[in-house]
């Protein structure tokens, strides 16, 4: 058997169309061909490699198992190649004119303040487009390219086209009033006892996390929208929930919130990751500030928020 040939790029993006789009039609719609031109390319990438990649036998054409393993090589291959396209764009083009940010509610203000305040500093003709959003809808951002970089969450299994570095972390603390009665439990606090009592939990509007719960062990259970909604409802005593300890710190000096000692754990990590799209090289001022969350301590700051 002679050795497969060498396909082209457009050969690997016509067959990831071809998958991606559910036919020869749609992906001959979508990349504005005919779909005698789609098919004979395919064809022509499986002559070239020596391997059918699709079965035709149904009335839609789906992958064989050679045609699945290879698939996951062709978009390797062309992300890596948008990718050095992007970062010859972005390093040709100078600096960039905005740089649009979108942070989870679970970075610290304080730190993000400050990062942003140095980018003022070094960048001060480069406007700033400042997003904070919750759990996966960070990530949708950046994925629909709503947002050059984003500081995320670990809640959600990372998207092929998206990259990720780590940022640190916020721990995370189980709360409640003082008044609430799990605040009089004595000893250690056993699930059971969690699900008796109204959890509040945070949500976001994102369809990548949509239907999925996080830590949500409360039979009954609130959800909100926002961090600063559940922080209040916490203080005014309408339940329990998980906190970033940097927020809470001075309601637990004072007493206005209490730490549940619950038997799996009186604290949590919260992993924080900056993405962009693998795809878009952000410009010299969005890799600058990208290097300042990736520059954070192992731990991001337990003191005020």
């Amino acid at each position: 058997m002679r050795d497969p040939g060498l396909p082209s790029l457009d050969q690997l993006r016509v067959f990831i169309a071809v998958i991606d789009h559910g036919g020869f039609a749609h992906a001959a719609r979508a990349l504005h061909r005919t779909q005698s031109v789609i098919s004979y390319t395919i064809a022509n990438l499986e002559e070239q490699l020596n391997i059918a990649l699709l079965d035709r036998s149904k009335r839609k054409p789906t992958l064989t198992e050679a045609g699945r393993a290879l698939l996951a090589d062709a978009r390797a291959v062309s992300m890596k190649v948008d990718s050095m396209r992007s970062r010859a764009k972005a390093l040709s083009a100078g600096l960039e004119a905005e740089v649009s940010l979108v942070v989870d509610v679970m970075f610290p203000t304080c730190l993000l303040v400050r990062i942003l305040n140095d980018f003022q500093q070094q960048y001060p003709t480069v406007a700033m487009r400042l997003r904070t959003e919750a759990l996966g809808a960070v990530t949708q951002l950046v994925l629909e390219r709503v947002c050059h970089i984003g500081i995320s969450g670990g809640v959600i299994a990372t998207p092929d086209a998206i990259e990720r570095r780590g940022a640190g972390e916020v721990t995370m603390m189980p709360v409640c009033s003082p008044d609430h009665p799990l605040a009089k439990f004595d000893g250690k606090i056993p699930v059971s006892a969690l699900r008796d009592h109204m959890q509040l939990v945070l949500t976001d509007r994102s369809s990548l996390t949509a239907g999925k719960d996080f830590g949500v062990l409360g039979l009954r259970n609130w959800r909100l929208g926002d961090l600063a909604s559940k922080h209040a409802l916490l203080r005014g005593g309408l339940g329990w929930g998980s906190m970033p300890h940097a927020l809470i710190y001075d309601d637990l000096a004072s007493g206005r919130l209490v730490q549940l000692d619950i038997a799996d754990g009186k604290a949590f990590q919260y992993p924080l990751f900056v993405i962009h799209r693998g795809d878009e090289e952000p410009g010299p001022a969005g890799r600058w500030l990208m290097q300042q969350f990736l520059d954070l301590d192992h731990k991001l700051p337990h003191g005020a928020y």
